[in-house]
Formats: C-alpha cells, structure tokens, sequence
C-alpha cells in the first residue's frame, strides 16, 4: 500500500473514527474459510494454554501462597471454557491434536485439515508458554537462583513442572499411558454428548462451560498421577519451551520414557471416546424425520406408514389407575 493511501487512512480515521472501523476490518478481512480455521484454532489453544501455565507457574513461584492444585484445576478449565468461546463458532475449537484425529477418523473433519489445524494448535501453545515464560521470567530467576535445576533421582522436575507434566513417583510407563488414555477417552466421550444436537440439546451458548466443567471434573479425579495433559499441543510445546529455557532434562526425564506418553496416549484415547459414544448411543438416534422427544417425556415409537405416534404406555389404563 503506497504511502499516500496510508496518510489517507490515518486523517480518515482522526476526523471520522466510527466510519473507520467498518473500513479496517474489511481490509483485514480473511475470505478463506481454512485459514480462518487455522487462526481461530491458534488463538483458542494459545488462550487455553496461557490460562493453564500460568496458574501452574502463580502456584509454583508462591509456593502455593497464591495458588494450589484445585486453582490450577480451575485455571485450565477456564481457560478450556475461554479457548472454546473464542473459537468454537469458526473452527468448532478443537484446540487439541487428539481432538482433531479423532473428528477426522470419525469422518467429522476432513483429512486434508488435520495437518493445518495440529500446526495452528502446537503453534499456539508454544507461544503462550513462550508469553508465561516472559511474564515470570523474573520470578523463575528469583526462585531459582539463576539455575534451572531438574532432579530425576529424586522425581523432582522443579519449576519445568510449569510448562510440561511429569510423572509422580509410582507411576510407571504403562501406568502413565494408562491414565492418559482413559482420561482422554473420557473427555472426547463427553465432549460428543455435550455437542450431540439429539441428545440433551444443549445451547451452543452453553458449550464452552461444561467443556471447561468436563476438564475440570477430570482434574479433580484423575490430576495426581501425571498432570491430566490430554491435549499433546499442551504439552509437547510448553516443554519444547523449557528446554529451550534451559531445564536440559524435559525430555530426558525418565531416561525419554516420558515425554511421548502425553502425545502418543491422548491420541489412543480420543479415538476410543468418540467411537465409544457412537457405538453406545449416537448410532441410536431415530433416523431422519422421526421426532425426538425431550428429556424426561417417554420415548414414542413412530409407525412411518401411518404416520401415527403411539406412546409406550397404555393411557387409558394410565387414567383409570388416576
């Protein structure tokens, strides 16, 4: 854009500044509907990301004055509610690698997306651990001393525990793979009942909070394990973020026995969740055209010939007993 064009903008903009705005956002406007995708999905996993690290790193540099592990439960899954709100209506906020596997093994998302999306969600989580990085930067060197100490012997990853999960002192290889994949497992399962239009028909307005509530409920049952990461964009980049940092052990922790089991298990176990829910229920549903009765009315049964409904009950004998 020439210069004279931009001097343009600029006295458009003091002298008028509402008839601005409609101006800017049409020439930023994205028409392409993947690389709307691509943006929706890196900002919803950097939100998500930024809100769980840092409620990990507020607790951690207080020494828990500031912060504990039910805070740090509530931090991801308001930053899960937050992530899903900012990009739900564009790219249905997938905001986790598993996620999108599972959608498109499914047949929910097309396969050529899969790249583009996990692209935009790693990308994103690296740089909101990079921005909780620079935020406590200051803190980390206080607490530290200047050194960025990880104690394997001692199960001990110290403050890299910020960024990436680690597992506690029983767990082993299989135990942590284990807890990974049902805990994914179950998030996808209720993930898919929560967005099931035929099931309890929950308003897209409401989405985002009992996706957050169902992050939060796994935290509570399933956190003292290993961190409940579910999500490898959460953290495989974070931890790429500490190394980098300088905690030189974030993957050689547990001689590398750990590091893939946050990406490799939530993969296993988002697959399981969806086709779990639509073995045992979405594949159910009445066929197209038939009625679908709310919660708590008994079902009906439909005779497509007639089509007449007859209720599961016998009403005359239901108003006699009256």
């Amino acid at each position: 854009m020439t210069c004279w064009r931009w001097t343009l903008i600029v006295n458009c903009a003091i002298k008028n500044p509402s008839a601005m705005a409609p101006k800017l956002m049409k020439m930023i406007r994205v028409e392409a509907p993947l690389l709307r995708e691509i943006m929706a999905e890196f900002l919803g996993t950097f939100i998500l990301v930024l809100f769980g690290d840092a409620s990990v790193a507020q607790s951690k540099l207080s020494n828990e004055a500031n912060g504990d592990f039910f805070s740090i439960n509530w931090g991801w899954a308001i930053g899960v509610m937050m992530g899903v709100l900012v990009a739900g209506g564009v790219s249905g906020a997938h905001l986790n690698p598993a996620v999108t596997l599972a959608m498109a093994c499914a047949g929910r998302l097309a396969i050529i997306k899969v790249f583009f999306y996990m692209l935009a969600q790693y990308l994103g989580a690296f740089a909101a651990a990079a921005s909780v990085l620079g935020v406590y930067s200051d803190a980390i060197q206080y607490a530290s001393n200047g050194t960025l100490t990880m104690n394997d012997e001692a199960n001990d990853p110290g403050l890299a525990g910020i960024f990436a999960t680690y597992p506690a002192p029983w767990l082993s290889v299989a135990g942590g793979l284990g807890d990974q994949i049902l805990g994914t497992m179950l998030l996808l399962l209720c993930i898919c009942a929560i967005t099931d239009k035929k099931n309890t028909q929950i308003p897209s307005a409401l989405v985002p909070m009992y996706v957050g509530f169902t992050i939060l409920g796994i935290g509570v049952c399933f956190g003292a394990n290993c961190g409940y990461a579910l999500n490898p964009a959460r953290d495989l980049s974070p931890r790429l973020i500490s190394l980098i940092a300088g905690w030189e052990q974030s993957f050689s922790w547990d001689n590398y026995n750990w590091f893939w089991i946050p990406i490799v298990g939530p993969h296993i176990g988002a697959i399981l969740g969806v086709f779990i829910y639509i073995a045992f229920v979405e594949a159910h549903w009445p066929e197209d055209g038939d009625e679908l009765v709310p919660v708590g009315v008994p079902r009906a049964n439909f005779n497509k010939d007639r089509g007449e409904k007859i209720q599961n009950m016998d009403m005359e004998s239901f108003a006699a007993s009256t």
